[in-house]
């Protein structure tokens, strides 16, 4: 008996993706790079891309974003080629959304949900599920809209005083908040276990490194040059989400903690920087943060614009005071001019040129790395074994590099920046050496 095979895979989502052109003061992508962004989103969404297009708004529509004659054009290209999902490239209004949906009789989503569903899909952690949930439920709450009031409950009561109860749309509404509560009550839970994680972390003399970037300019293929590791490294929009953290040696054979942390992307959603704040924490919190680039794509300076926007948000931007290490990557990409101006503008600024593919310029970097974690000088201090304070405020804002108990003294070799040494100073006078 011929048994027939059963294919179970999931049919096949036809997109149209857009990218809306309007004004954009200080934008140095282009449309072009902006739409093929977009299809790369799509794609990771496991969509098969029918037609992708760039669609200047002439006029601004607060309904339907386009105007009516874009929308009417749009909804033949829908119809003719059967388009399942329509990406548009830009930031909706819940009424948007809707009244587009209706138009094209097609599902609408804009760029903020496709990341949202790209980063539900990905994540594999508990962590990076609530992070995700969290950033996803706040994303919905402004797209519930009345479109249930014939679902009203009467409540008791008479004359002026009865009426309506409560709606779908109030319940729906209700039980958001009570989830969005409850997912950022846990989230703090997970903030304060991470707090702990690295304040032990801290007992132990190893700096810590915290890898930063666009998304797919090679941090996971550099994460695992540099430390031996296995993570995911593939050429796809936002292929790892959860953190990472690998032992790395440095020159010397020094050991070092680094980090690999979620890529970044243009106009990253909101929601998702509150959401992974507590991720983020470990780049906050790093000894140094390693920039890395996509020097071979021709929107490398653009990209570096966006990631710097988000560092600011979470206060550890270029001007801050933190160390950081711009590090162009893919330099196996250039040509041998291209390669030549590359390494010029490192030179002057600073930057290291490295291939994580071949490995070339890795051995540089990791050189730099162990030059800025050993900046700031070594001081020794003598300390009472039951002044416990002092013991943990060296741990927490210095890098203890020796330490040697006796009976009546502890000695404590650390490195200080000079307005940390001056604090404990003050706390502790004579106790340096």
């Amino acid at each position: 008996m011929k048994t027939k095979s059963v294919d179970h895979r999931a049919p096949e989502i036809s997109a149209l993706v857009i990218h809306p052109v309007q004004p954009r003061a200080g934008s140095v992508r282009s449309p072009g790079a902006r739409l093929e962004e977009a299809v790369g989103l799509a794609a990771a969404l496991d969509m098969s891309v029918a037609e992708a297009i760039i669609a200047p708004l002439r006029a601004f529509s607060a309904a339907t974003l386009f105007g009516r004659g874009r929308v009417d054009e749009i909804a033949v290209t829908c119809r003719e080629r059967a388009i399942d999902v329509v990406v548009v490239d830009e930031a909706l209004t819940p009424i948007q959304q809707r009244n587009l949906e209706r138009a094209w009789d097609a599902k609408v989503i804009d760029r903020t949900g496709m990341i949202l569903e790209i980063f539900g899909r990905r994540a594999r952690t508990g962590e990076g599920r609530l992070q995700v949930e969290l950033a996803r439920l706040e994303y919905e709450r402004s797209r519930l809209v009345r479109t249930w009031t014939h679902l009203e409950r009467q409540r008791g009561g008479f004359g002026f005083l009865g009426g309506p109860g409560e709606t779908q749309i109030e319940a729906d509404r209700r039980l958001l908040m009570t989830r969005i509560v409850k997912l950022k009550g846990e989230l703090a839970e997970v903030r304060r276990t991470r707090g702990l994680q690295r304040r032990s972390r801290q007992r132990v003399p190893f700096p810590v490194v915290a890898l930063v970037g666009y998304t797919n300019a090679g941090k996971s293929t550099l994460f695992n040059r540099l430390t031996s590791a296995k993570v995911l490294a593939r050429d796809m929009l936002f292929a790892t989400l959860d953190p990472t953290l690998r032992r790395l040696d440095l020159p010397g054979g020094r050991p070092a903690i680094l980090s690999d942390t979620v890529g970044f992307i243009s106009d990253l959603p909101h929601e998702l920087v509150e959401a992974f704040r507590a991720t983020l924490d470990e780049v906050r919190e790093a000894d140094v943060i390693l920039h890395v680039r996509d020097i071979a794509g021709e929107n490398s300076d653009a990209e570096r614009q966006d990631v710097e926007t988000v560092l600011k948000q979470i206060d550890v931007g270029p001007d801050s005071d933190r160390k950081l290490i711009e590090v162009w990557n893919k330099c196996d990409l250039l040509g041998p001019d291209a390669r030549a101006d590359v390494e010029v503008r490192a030179l002057r600024s600073g930057a290291v040129v490295v291939s994580a593919t071949t490995g070339e310029g890795s051995l540089a970097l990791q050189a730099r790395i162990g030059a800025l974690v050993d900046a700031d000088p070594e001081h020794c201090f003598a300390l009472n074994p039951d002044d416990g304070e002092a013991l943990a405020w060296l741990y927490q804002h210095g890098r203890v590099t020796a330490r040697r108990d006796a009976d009546d003294l502890v000695t404590i070799v650390a490195r200080l920046d000079r307005q940390a040494l001056g604090r404990f100073e003050q706390m502790r006078p004579g106790a340096a050496g």
